[in-house]
């Protein structure tokens, strides 16, 4: 099931990391045999103690001791292989952060190069010109206008105003008198009436 589209998973555990974690596995082992052996030792040096073989025991309770000491320095090692291993793992997180840093700087190249500084700099320009005109014109129209300015433009809206209501011209002939409707069914005359006549 572990290849459910056909696609092998590439372990993330490198050579490095399993040669470490072996050699971790190689001092556990040897620290369990170092355990059983100290748990033997004690119980047989009480054995040769009610047997009365005091130097015998005080030899094996050394032995122990020494043995004791082997398993400490064990557990260092052991920490230290964990430390290592948690040190390779956080140096790989650096390579890929650096990594990255690496394509973000050659991004940022490629667009220097597309644009450079003095094609911003003259954008800059262009636009602060362009914001400079218009200003200018802004103040122009916002009041810097005089009154007799004023009263010109008012005349010329008036004049172009004018222009515009231009009315046709008003007949000067009266208008005829309103005749009354006629409507042509009723008033036509019959036909036999039109030739009797």
């Amino acid at each position: 099931m572990g290849n459910l589209f056909g696609r092998k998973r590439r372990s993330r555990v490198t050579e490095q990391d399993r040669a470490v974690l072996q050699q971790r596995d190689k001092l556990r082992q040897y620290q369990k045999r170092l355990s059983l052996g100290l748990e033997r030792e004690r119980a047989l040096a009480r054995q040769l103690l009610r047997d009365g073989k005091k130097e015998k025991a005080m030899l094996l309770l050394k032995k122990k001791r020494y043995q004791e000491q082997l398993l400490d320095k064990t557990e260092n090692q052991i920490s230290n292989l964990e430390r290592m291993v948690q040190d390779i793992e956080f140096t790989q997180i650096e390579m890929k952060v650096i990594e990255g840093l690496k394509i973000g700087n050659e991004c940022l190249n490629k667009m220097h190069q597309v644009m450079s500084i003095e094609e911003v700099e003259r954008i800059i320009g262009e636009t602060q010109d362009a914001v400079e005109y218009q200003r200018q014109i802004d103040e122009l129209l916002a009041g810097s206008l005089t009154e007799e300015d004023e009263d010109a433009i008012l005349e010329e809206l008036n004049a172009i105003t004018q222009e515009q209501l231009e009315l046709p011209e008003v007949p000067s002939e009266p208008l005829p008198e309103k005749i009354p409707e006629v409507s042509p069914v009723k008033n036509r005359p019959k036909p036999e009436l039109v030739a009797a006549s």
